[in-house]
């Protein structure tokens, strides 16, 4: 093996979504002088985000006040929001849109379209980006301080030997590291078991999002149409909802948020949503339309007491790998651009790590977290208890002397002999995909079948003998792409992981009962590759 190549830059950020590319901008507004990179696993910027995504346009209107005047390709006002309650397949009520939820002045963007929006914008500002880069680990001094981020190698075969276009990754060192990964980013969980970044932390919760784009049959659409649904078919004791988003040329983005602390170990998140889409208020607005693209996503749901330490020697968490989201609101951009915003002119009175934390804490960022933080964890109780809790938060503007905390999610799980799984009215599908893996080919997600399994599991006898007993192998439901498979053949029963079929969603890293899973970035580039997602 050659020496590595190394880069040298002032700061590296890692993560080309609305984070790292806000962050990258501003400080590059700030201190034009200081040299900026950002690296993207995805093939091309926004080809892997994925979100709602109704955004508040504050942190924007900073970065770029002109903005309007030459918007993103994708970004519709907001029109009126509706918030329903489906009490079974055919019935449902209008309820009171709650006040968290107003989207007044609020604009529908693809999220994926807004990123790919900024990059040329931000390189102008003489931000260089490479997309098709994966940060495979993070690069440590003596002193254990980060000092940047090691790209993957290319080329190497499953079996760890390098193939005739194997390609050495280059080493980026900088001055500081800026972790703007996302949800479950994996150089950022190991770099918080190394600091103890979450030992005041309240364990992190999360989510599933499941998105489609369908392009609807002629004069269905209604831009600016926003609706939000709770209900069927989850049951009282699992968290989540929907969301309809019309965006212009009778295009609509449509998904299903479900909470990962669900306790049913036969639950399937993808065929949730897939009856949601066959609701009777639902169904009728999609026949005789088409599924343009499709993807998943986790998301963290903690915030304000799950918020780990930010700062580390050498480095700097923002965005949604901190797990800056707002659920009540359910927005994360506005607050992913604006802790970047905030972290750009931190380093720009000094490059120093340092101070950070606190910033951010005393920043608006944390005080929207601060305000909303029992509404998530009281759902925990069930659907009434979290309806009644998050009407008081809301009634009292969060000053309630006492904050909830949250569980683990994958300790929520129960086993199959502790739970009963309820009838949850489940009806007949005739809407596409017809399946999981039909899903997963409007991800348009491709991986290099001869590279290294990019998912880690580190005993795969538990998932033949305890997990098939004691939960019946939830891996092979709770990931929305049909991964992970328990296949017999002449040697007996075997964990098959279909890792080309990944679309990175993180689930089950998350949620697996033993925690003995383990995503790692794949090849620089692979993955899904979303449009206007």
């Amino acid at each position: 093996m050659s020496e590595r190549e190394v880069m040298e830059y002032d700061v590296v950020t890692v993560g080309a979504g609305p984070a790292g590319l806000a962050f990258a901008m501003r400080l590059k507004q700030l201190k034009p002088e200081l040299s900026v990179c950002v690296i993207e696993k995805a093939s091309t910027v926004g080809a892997q985000i994925l979100s709602g995504a109704v955004i508040e346009t504050g942190p924007l209107d900073a970065l770029l006040p002109d903005w309007r005047a030459n918007p993103p390709p994708i970004c519709v006002p907001a029109a009126k929001d509706e918030f329903w309650w489906l009490r079974s397949p055919t019935k449902a009520t209008k309820l009171p849109t709650p006040p968290q939820m107003h989207n007044a002045g609020n604009v529908i963007v693809s999220l994926g379209a807004l990123c790919a929006w900024l990059a040329p914008q931000a390189e102008a500002l003489g931000v260089e980006i490479f997309p098709g880069f994966a940060a495979a680990e993070t690069l440590h001094d003596e002193h254990g301080a980060v000092v940047g981020v090691r790209i993957g190698d290319m080329g190497v075969a499953r079996d760890g030997t390098p193939k005739a276009s194997y390609t050495q990754g280059i080493d980026i060192r900088a001055k500081v590291t800026v972790l703007a990964e996302g949800c479950r980013g994996h150089l950022t969980k190991r770099l918080i078991q190394r600091f103890g970044l979450d030992r005041d932390a309240s364990p992190q919760t999360y989510a599933i999002g499941i998105k489609e784009l369908w392009q609807l049959a002629s004069g269905k659409g209604e831009p600016g149409k926003i609706v939000h649904t709770t209900g069927w078919p989850l049951d009282t004791r699992t968290y989540g909802g929907s969301f309809l988003y019309h965006l212009d040329r009778d295009r609509v983005a449509l998904g299903f948020v479900i909470g990962l602390d669900y306790e049913d170990p036969r639950f399937q998140p993808y065929e949730a949503f897939q009856q949601w889409k066959h609701h009777a208020m639902v169904k009728p607005l999609l026949e005789g339309g088409q599924i343009l693209s499709a993807g998943a996503r986790a998301l963290m749901e903690g915030g304000y007491q799950a918020l780990p330490k930010v700062e580390m020697p050498g480095a700097i968490l923002i965005g949604d790998t901190a797990g800056t989201l707002n659920v009540p609101k359910i927005k994360g951009t506005h607050q992913a651009m604006r802790s970047g915003l905030v972290a750009a002119e931190h380093l720009a009175e000094a490059l120093d790590p340092r101070g950070f934390d606190a910033r951010l804490r005393a920043s608006p960022v944390v005080a929207e977290l601060k305000k909303v933080r029992n509404i998530r964890p009281g759902f925990a109780k069930g659907f009434w208890f979290g309806m009644a809790n998050a009407a008081w938060e809301t009634a009292t503007a969060g000053l309630s002397p006492w904050t909830l905390r949250h569980h683990p999610d994958h300790a929520a799980l129960k086993k199959l002999d502790r739970y009963l799984s309820p009838d949850r009215h489940w009806v007949e599908r005739t809407l596409p995909p017809r399946d999981r893996l039909a899903g997963v080919y409007f991800a348009a997600t491709e991986h290099d079948e001869d590279q290294p399994i990019h998912l880690r599991v580190a005993d795969t006898s538990i998932c033949i003998d305890r997990c098939a007993s004691e939960y019946d192998n939830p891996c092979t439901r709770f990931c929305p792409a049909g991964v992970y498979e328990i296949v017999a053949d002449e040697g007996g029963k075997r964990l098959q992981i279909n890792a080309s079929n990944c679309v990175h969603c993180k689930t089950c890293d998350i949620k697996d009962p033993y925690q003995i899973i383990d995503w790692v970035t794949p090849e620089g580039g692979a993955g899904p590759n979303y449009q206007n997602l």
